[in-house]
């Protein structure tokens, strides 16, 4: 049925919720894993007088905190014998990276957490899921 499952991920303990439940669908399908990290774009401009850190810095730091991330559904993976190819992207609006890796890798299901905020919490920060199943064309598991 499915191929190829996206599986994004923050590293938080919400988001590893849902990694359980993709490499079984992966097992049960014969499917493949496709990891990704979303980590935001280096934040100072050219034009800053002073910077903090330097933009190789940043995305050295960025990309082993997305590597972390990653390492647990990697591990899953690995002990469930599902072939598991992991990516990092950057982007502002991680929703957007998600359904550009679904396009690139050939997906044709997204695995995912939900912090399941609500109310004035969820207006305030937003939802990655609710924005990625609002612009997806993939079908979309949503975990709990």
């Amino acid at each position: 049925m499915y191929k190829k499952i996206l599986v994004p991920t923050d590293g938080s303990a919400t988001a590893a919720k849902a990694i359980a439940p993709a490499v079984e669908m992966a097992q049960q399908f014969g499917a493949d894993i496709v990891g990704i990290a979303v980590s935001d774009p280096y934040p100072y401009s050219g034009l800053a007088e002073t910077v903090p850190v330097t933009a190789d810095a940043y995305r050295a730091s960025t990309t082993k905190a997305a590597e972390s991330a990653l390492r647990p559904l990697i591990d899953a993976c690995a002990k469930a014998s599902v072939n598991c190819e992991c990516m990092v992207s950057e982007d502002v609006h991680p929703w957007k990276a998600m359904l550009d890796a679904a396009a690139e890798k050939h997906c044709d299901l997204v695995v995912m957490a939900s912090h399941g905020r609500r109310g004035v919490q969820a207006v305030l920060l937003g939802s990655e899921t609710q924005k990625l199943l609002t612009h997806s064309k993939l079908p979309v598991l949503v975990v709990r």
